[in-house]
């Protein structure tokens, strides 16, 4: 438990906190610096592309032994000064498969964009009545305990019929009939004393 709090500590300090903190100081540089700019700019690219890869993956990637470990070292990789792996990355694998798909995904998001206020409308609609129905439907069941409640509250009360509730206590100590606390406590207080 404590190695994978670790994992995800060092994962958010260096595979968050630090690349965000040197993209803020690569934009607040006052001559400017396009490289380093883009450098960033592609860095923030990869790793939504990993952070929805995770989310869509989630499951399998699980199974996958030091998962957390392997991907903490492929961030720190990216943006480490020495490697500079997002140049690769970036250049090698993500800029050609995303120039392939750009025209499909553009007119995808596109459509998106102009129908964003009718699938808003949908999702809102679709949870309002499900919402309703979940309302319902735990009302129906705690009314449904309400009515058992009576038995139940009578057999957790302290007096009330004796019949009603459950011979465990009188198995336990030993005794068969009734009596009251003090007698239970004496019959349970002999017999630990017998066993010794």
């Amino acid at each position: 438990m404590s190695a994978e709090f670790l994992t995800k500590a060092l994962t958010v300090l260096f595979g968050y906190a630090m690349p965000a903190l040197e993209c803020f100081k690569a934009i607040e540089q006052r001559p400017g610096r396009t490289d380093q700019l883009r450098f960033w700019c592609q860095y923030w690219i990869i790793l939504v592309i990993l952070v929805i890869f995770d989310d869509i993956a989630g499951v399998l990637t699980s199974k996958i032994p030091m998962y957390s470990e392997l991907r903490l070292a492929f961030l720190f990789y990216l943006w480490y000064p020495q490697t500079r792996g997002t140049d690769i990355v970036y250049e090698t694998f993500l800029r050609p498969l995303v120039m392939q798909y750009e025209p499909n995904i553009e007119e995808r998001l596109r459509y998106l964009r102009a129908n964003a206020g009718d699938i808003l409308i949908f999702y809102l609609k679709n949870f309002t009545e499900r919402g309703y129905d979940l309302f319902l439907r735990a009302m129906d069941y705690i009314r449904s305990q309400a009515s058992r409640g009576s038995r139940t509250r009578r057999w957790f009360s302290f007096g009330g019929d004796r019949a009603e509730r459950s011979s465990f206590v009188d198995d336990y100590v030993g005794g068969g009939g009734g009596g009251d606390r003090r007698t239970t406590a004496t019959a349970r207080h002999r017999r630990h004393r017998d066993d010794y």
